[in-house]
């Protein structure tokens, strides 16, 4: 790691110096680009001349470990460089872990009914309210693109984007399988039901940043249907894209405007090609995204919420919180910290045996 910390420095001291040249004031683009590569250096760079400091500090008061005067204040600098260092050791693995590109981007989320019928869509409902609670508490903004409801205020499916700094890099982790054990309102006889759901986290891209064929899509307007007073049914404001050589099909209705319900249904299609390129090229990932959310059967679920025992239980990491309530209001930040400690120390593993290889 010391190699590699060392070559980290010195280009971030180099770029640091082509900053100051005169040519790169008046380059914007290339200003521009210095910058963010000097703002992602800098946290490895600082705690890298610290941990050289650490090492610096060692190495001179073991020169006085013999020093009858001296000795015992070298030996304490001596192990509290020691201490700081291990530290700084621990901090500069994670630091030099890649970054997902995608971390900083908003997010599509796509919840669908699974098994159990309409207790299945009380539970898509049930998620859809806690996701909304969690943006809420991060100051994040939702939208619903499309959702397709039941008579008992159940959800079938929803479509909806969270726009806000670090959405992604939260909320990727929600994607899979929740299954929910509980006593259904319309269950007269008081057992416990399982039911699932399914949810989707997808990147929210442009269709500017993938390509996309026009001559690819067949776009049909129709009336929207549910909720939204005078307005239903009269205008064909609703938009249904078609990407043919994929057949990925994608709606939106919520807006009253047929500009606005394509722009947001473009956005998606755009996010869901994406997602299943990125897929494509990342075999760990989902080969497509019906693999990343899996067929909806209870064996394969990532979490599982019951309400007679009040726990939530990740079955990835192995976590169990009796704190359903809270959590079903939206406070998810233990669950994510120990699902991305989790995957961060996945991710160093990974990238330290690709270092030995």
């Amino acid at each position: 790691m010391p190699e590699k910390l060392r070559e980290i420095i010195a280009k971030y001291d180099e770029i640091e110096r082509a900053m100051s040249l005169p040519e790169n004031y008046t380059d914007v683009e290339a200003y521009s680009r210095l910058a963010k590569e000097l703002k992602e250096l800098s946290p490895v760079a600082a705690c890298a001349k610290e941990y050289f400091k650490c090492e610096a500090a060692m190495s001179e008061a073991e020169g006085f470990f013999s020093d009858p005067e001296l000795g015992e204040m070298a030996r304490e600098e001596y192990e509290s460089a020691k201490s700081r260092m291990a530290g700084l050791e621990e901090e500069l693995r994670e630091l030099l872990v890649p970054k997902d590109p995608d971390d900083e981007r908003n997010v599509v989320i796509e919840i669908r009914a699974g098994v159990g019928g309409e207790e299945s869509a009380l539970f898509a409902h049930s998620l859809y309210r806690m996701y909304s609670m969690y943006a809420e508490s991060k100051r994040w903004k939702v939208s619903i693109a499309n959702v397709n409801e039941t008579e008992l205020g159940g959800i079938k499916e929803i479509s909806f984007v969270v726009e806000g700094a670090g959405a992604y890099s939260r909320l990727k982790y929600e994607s899979g399988v929740h299954r929910v054990q509980r006593v259904p309102e319309t269950e007269a006889g008081g057992r416990i039901h399982t039911s699932t759901a399914t949810v989707a986290v997808l990147p929210e891209v442009s269709d500017v940043e993938i390509q996309i064929d026009p001559g690819d899509l067949q776009i049909d307007t129709y009336r929207s249907s549910g909720a939204g007073g005078q307005h239903v049914n009269k205008t064909e404001s609703a938009i249904r894209i078609t990407h043919l050589p994929t057949g990925t099909v994608v709606e939106c209705q919520d807006e009253r405007s047929q500009y606005k319900n394509k722009d947001r249904a473009m956005k998606i299609l755009a996010s869901r090609l994406y997602e299943a390129e990125r897929a494509r090229q990342q075999s760990e990932r989902a080969a497509e995204r019906k693999s990343q959310v899996g067929t909806g059967m209870r064996n394969e679920r990532i979490r599982t919420y019951n309400f007679p025992q009040g726990r939530v239980t990740d079955h990835r990491i192995g976590l169990t919180l009796y704190k359903i309530d809270r959590i079903m209001d939206g406070e998810l930040d233990e669950l994510i910290d120990a699902l991305a400690a989790a995957a961060r120390a996945g991710e160093l593993g990974a990238s330290e045996a690709n270092d030995e290889d």
